[in-house]
């Protein structure tokens, strides 16, 4: 699996977690929702996410998601 790949399911994930402890935990949950948002934001106009940076680091290989 490409690092794309990993890190859009990853995004996906925590949006969807974040939603679900907002609907069953309180409202703040959504805060997570919103700083994934945000790091999706600035990765796609300053080229960084640091995850893929951590995902390089442990050998996935890089890639587009969509393949």
């Amino acid at each position: 699996m490409s690092i794309d790949r990993v890190v859009l399911a990853f995004a996906g994930t925590m949006i969807l977690l974040s939603l679900a402890l907002a609907h069953w935990h309180g409202s703040g949950w959504l805060l997570l929702t919103g700083f994934v948002g945000v790091n999706l934001l600035q990765a796609a106009f300053t080229g960084f996410c640091p995850l893929a940076t951590v995902l390089k680091r442990l050998g996935y290989r890089p890639g587009c998601a969509f393949d």
